[in-house]
């Protein structure tokens, strides 16, 4: 029985393209080879962090972060890079009674922006600066089994990386969905893990409400 739903924000929620498209203008580089050579990376099963160190090795992303901001160009996101399907999501799956959260690697000032976006349509947002602990690590999984008021067992992450979403969530207790978008959820979905190990596998979030709903119903 599934009986909340927490979702993941980057390329789950967000779409990052304009971010990264800031990160390539920063480092100089053009936009279409830094995509390039973050999906190589990705395909290589290496760290996304490593885009930056191809470029300008010794890079810091904390301390890039710092820069931008008193540069005066944060990291930003806002209502347009919203995927379109999150609002109508939300609304569905409060509609059939589950209990929703958002939880994902972001700085305090990405949380800040995501609780003006979210904060009337969720229960939770918690982001990785809040809780001290970052995804793929079991810390990360463990508070928000003990922050959300269901049973780990009860609970459906939703990502959109194998890595650090469905993998470690899997490790935790909890069902999983990944959805086919972004740079790790495109390159990953046909990899063996990716067909196998998810409870679902989505093209578009409002799929969740009706597969939820067969599962619950498969459970009585």
């Amino acid at each position: 029985m599934i009986r909340a739903v927490i979702f993941d924000v980057g390329e789950c929620l967000v779409d990052e393209t304009t971010e990264y498209g800031t990160w390539a203008d920063w480092l100089g580089v053009p936009r279409h080879t830094f995509h390039a050579m973050f999906g190589a990376v990705i395909a290589q099963g290496r760290d996304y962090r490593e885009t930056f160190q191809e470029f300008r090795p010794g890079f810091d992303l904390y301390t890039e972060r710092d820069r931008r901001a008193q540069s005066g160009q944060p990291e930003a996101f806002g209502e347009t890079d919203v995927y379109p399907d999150v609002r109508d999501t939300f609304a569905a799956l409060r509609a059939d009674g589950l209990w929703l959260g958002i939880a994902g690697n972001q700085t305090v000032r990405a949380g800040g922006i995501l609780r003006e976006l979210f904060s009337s349509e969720v229960d939770l947002i918690g982001t990785s600066d809040d809780w001290g602990a970052s995804k793929p690590a079991p810390e990360f999984f463990d508070r928000v089994i003990k922050t959300v008021p269901v049973q780990a067992e009860e609970m459906l992450y939703v990502g959109d990386r194998m890595d650090n979403d469905i993998r470690p969530a899997l490790q935790a207790g909890l069902h999983t969905a990944l959805v086919r978008r972004g740079p790790w959820g495109t390159i990953q979905w046909n990899t063996e893990e990716a067909r196998k190990l998810p409870t679902f596998r989505v093209e578009s979030l409002l799929e969740l409400s009706r597969l939820i709903a067969r599962f619950n119903g498969s459970k009585h």
